[in-house]
């Protein structure tokens, strides 16, 4: 009897729910009732939507490509060695001159600038303002000016470095020297704290300042000699420390003498 209850009990149970979901289902339908074309419209519309977010993604990605590989022509003709004619195992397209590399690039980058959006367009912008040096300086260093107050900081960074050394070669060492300084600040991993004050202290060289150019590459030696790696072993050494240590053999013998000796090399084991 005690079974029978509790199996009566299970099937009411399931008949209760079961009536309820019907019910439910009854009065979903009333109010869809009448409302199908509606309903069939809606999920045409979702359709559609999802198939032109699917053409525009797939449109967008063929762009993407289309201006990598634009850039990519134009800095392979922007990094061209100059030479009287086309070495074998390298592309025919050579240059006799700088000025003539730089024409070219212009134009490469040009037509980058006006067919694509952002980032190309100033990244383009970017490598015209730095070509235009050889072919016109004067709006070259006005237009590198100009992109080192660019939003995109990277591209603020790498024309200030490039504005920085122009000024370095037509002998503007103060300017050079306050350009050099900004970007050793700006502690960027574009221009690093090292690039910039290797930079500076090749310019205090100029300026006949040796003693605030050994300072300031005996600084960056010696941190680069104690800096350790996030595992604590030593940390790798920049080109430009090594750039450093050279130049400061050079100017100051002594001064580099007094270094900590360099940590000793990683076994490849």
């Amino acid at each position: 009897m005690a079974k029978y209850k509790k199996k009566r009990a299970r099937e009411l149970k399931h008949d209760q729910f079961r009536d309820t979901t019907m019910a439910v289902l009854d009065r979903v339908g009333d109010r869809l009732a009448g409302k199908g074309q509606n309903i069939l419209y809606g999920i045409v519309a979702v359709i559609l939507i999802a198939g032109l977010i699917g053409l525009f993604v797939w449109w967008r990605n063929r762009k993407a490509d289309e201006a990598r590989a634009a850039m990519g022509r134009a800095i392979a003709i922007h990094q061209t060695p100059v030479s009287s004619s086309s070495t074998p195992g390298t592309p025919d397209e050579h240059f006799s001159s700088e000025q003539e590399r730089a024409k070219k690039a212009i134009d490469e980058f040009q037509k980058v600038a006006a067919k694509y959006g952002d980032p190309y367009r100033t990244e383009a912008r970017y490598f015209i303002a730095a070509n235009l040096l050889y072919v016109d300086r004067s709006k070259g260093l006005t237009d590198l000016s100009e992109l080192g107050k660019n939003s995109n900081k990277d591209i603020a960074l790498l024309s200030k470095f490039a504005l920085a050394q122009a000024k370095e070669a037509d002998g503007n060492f103060d300017e050079a020297a306050a350009l050099y300084k900004e970007l050793a600040a700006a502690n960027s991993e574009v221009v690093t704290p090292d690039s910039g004050n290797l930079r500076l202290a090749l310019v205090y060289s100029k300026q006949g300042k040796k003693k605030e150019a050994a300072d300031l590459l005996f600084s960056m030696i010696d941190a680069s000699r104690k800096a350790k790696d996030s595992s604590g072993e030593p940390a790798p050494v920049s080109q430009a420390v090594r750039s450093a240590e050279e130049e400061l053999k050079k100017i100051d013998p002594a001064r580099y003498d007094q270094l900590p000796p360099p940590p000793p090399p990683k076994l490849p084991f």
